[in-house]
């Protein structure tokens, strides 16, 4: 009996050249959506026996639907297909019970191999990546290498709030963007500024502009 696999990814390009390629190699794709609302409610229906799913997504992160199927006790494993290379995401999406962090520019085959080692129960990580798989595993520290930049107390949301802050944005606009109210956009601000030891949304831009966050950020979400 072929796989059948769960996609959760917005690029609909990419969905559908991933949906061709697994498909010409044995495995059967029973639904590709854009949004993870949408991809929880299929996997429970549809019972899939993988889900595949980005980590960067506009109206729920990967790292948030994880933590619903988590929390819906769906009992079907996760695998995230993105282009995020970095230590915190490879470790928040481990934490949250990922069993597989691949990459999305790995050779279609090497896809395929991984995914039938996550179906028969081990976790997968990308080549490049199994240096921080060790060290988590040896227990490191590795939010404490983390340190080195101002902004590792910070959670994903502050960090976005932040990259807006960094691009001028006030309150209101950055409330309008992310669909959430001026005060608690004003509670996140205050948070940062704590947390960063700076006393101005000034001084945060600025940190912000200096560590190249708004560059990173702005690559980060391009797939």
């Amino acid at each position: 009996m072929s796989m059948r696999v769960l996609m959760i990814d917005d690029h609909a390009l990419f969905r559908v050249g991933l949906q061709g390629l697994l498909e010409q190699r044995g495995i059967e794709v029973i639904a590709a959506v854009a949004e993870g609302n949408e991809g929880l409610q299929l996997a429970e229906s549809l019972q899939p026996d993988i889900i595949l799913l980005d980590l960067r997504m506009p109206d729920m992160s990967g790292l948030e639907v994880l933590r619903k199927v988590k929390e819906i006790e769906l009992n079907i494993p996760v695998v995230m297909l993105t282009t995020s290379n970095e230590e915190q995401d490879l470790v928040e999406a481990l934490r949250n019970g990922a069993q597989g962090y691949l990459l999305k520019d790995m050779e279609p085959d090497e896809l395929v191999g991984a995914l039938r080692d996550i179906e028969k129960g081990k976790n997968v990580v990308a080549q490049g990546l199994t240096d921080v798989l060790a060290r988590m595993v040896q227990g490191d520290p590795i939010v404490e290498k983390k340190k080195d930049t101002p902004f590792s107390e910070l959670t994903p949301r502050e960090l976005e709030i932040l990259c807006l802050l960094a691009d001028g944005q006030s309150n209101k606009v950055i409330a309008r963007n992310l669909g959430i109210s001026d005060g608690t956009v004003k509670l996140h601000v205050k948070a940062i500024l704590r947390k960063l030891e700076v006393h101005s949304r000034v001084e945060a831009a600025v940190i912000a502009v200096e560590q190249g966050l708004r560059q990173n950020n702005a690559s980060g979400n391009q797939k």
